[in-house]
């Protein structure tokens, strides 16, 4: 018997990506997606993925509702308000955690014994080194309060159903079908030839691309340990200009091969925010030790597999392109 892996916000960056690695691994899928999203059409492609479109709200009633087929691992990626304002729209943030629970009964309900739930480096608050499972939490925003009530509250939750949780807090991804996120955004921009504005690139940064870590998602399912917290990135940084360096001319080599001109990028034009995080890096020490995953993709390999898929460069949403024209 095959079997079977349940992922709510599956439509999203690392969403596509873990359903795409639980195919390969011959699990079936079930893709919880946001109900008339447009990008839940990614799912729709994918053989051996069954897309449910149901919004965080509706959980509850799921819970409720007989189902046919048995499942083993939930995968809770689904958040509402990640960016922007929302971030601090504190009864939003609330109804997240309560969600979150939901999703925990779901889980029960269709049979699921391990619950793995994506959290945030928000949890953690500003640190000024690698960022560990023991990091002490901080967080300065109701996202990150909220991520860490979630993932302490649904621990608690797992632990009376006797369904083996595991909490991963998230650094910095990148990869296609993104959205909101600064690569995918400066992409867009530079593949229609204009110009986009950055800080001077002084942040330590630690980027993981999504095939990476939808991979990590399915190694802490099989062998993370019972009630652990991960902390998910490649477990190597650098400076945010060392990043853009990189980038820019992986971008400038692509379109000169397609004969098409390239934007242009201004460092330093921008001043840092005063909510401007300076150092965000993890150390992915015991999560290797567990689970035995590395990153296998390195950042300039990663660029040049985005540009060969091509799939983010076109934007679905103007309003956001515009809230996350520079860096988050």
């Amino acid at each position: 018997m095959s079997r079977r892996a349940v992922i709510t916000g599956a439509s999203g960056m690392i969403g596509v990506a873990l359903a795409q690695q639980c195919i390969m691994a011959g699990e079936e899928v079930l893709a919880i997606c946001h109900r008339g999203s447009s990008k839940n059409q990614a799912l729709h492609k994918l053989p051996g993925v069954e897309v449910l479109e149901a919004d965080l709200g509706e959980y509850a009633r799921l819970a409720e509702e007989q189902w046919k087929k048995r499942y083993d691992t939930f995968y809770h990626l689904a958040w509402a308000g990640t960016a922007g304002q929302a971030r601090n729209d504190m009864a939003l943030q609330a109804d997240n955690i309560r969600c979150t629970l939901d999703a925990v009964e779901l889980a029960d309900h269709m049979g699921c014994r391990t619950f793995v739930g994506v959290g945030s480096q928000a949890e953690y608050g500003r640190h000024q080194e690698p960022l560990r499972p023991e990091t002490p939490a901080f967080p300065e925003t109701g996202y990150g309060m909220a991520k860490l009530c979630a993932g302490q509250m649904s621990r608690s939750s797992c632990g009376q159903k006797g369904i083996k949780h595991i909490w991963v807090r998230v650094l910095s991804v990148y990869g296609p079908h993104g959205g909101q996120d600064m690569i995918t955004v400066a992409l867009q921009k530079l593949m229609r030839g204009e110009h986009v504005s950055f800080t001077a690139g002084e942040q330590v940064w630690d980027y993981l691309y999504s095939e990476d870590a939808a991979r990590a998602l399915r190694l802490m399912a099989e062998r993370g340990g019972v009630g652990k917290t991960y902390v998910l990135s490649s477990g190597q940084s650098r400076s945010l200009k060392e990043y853009l360096d990189i980038f820019y001319r992986a971008v400038c080599e692509k379109m000169a091969q397609e004969g098409r001109r390239t934007g242009t990028v201004g460092i330093g034009e921008l001043p840092y925010g005063e909510s401007q995080l300076m150092y965000l890096a993890g150390d992915i020490t015991e999560l290797s030790r567990d689970t035995g995953f590395a990153a296998q993709i390195c950042f300039e390999e990663g660029i040049r597999k985005l540009l060969d898929i091509g799939s983010c460069y076109h934007v679905s949403d103007a309003r956001m392109e515009q809230k996350y024209t520079n860096e988050r």
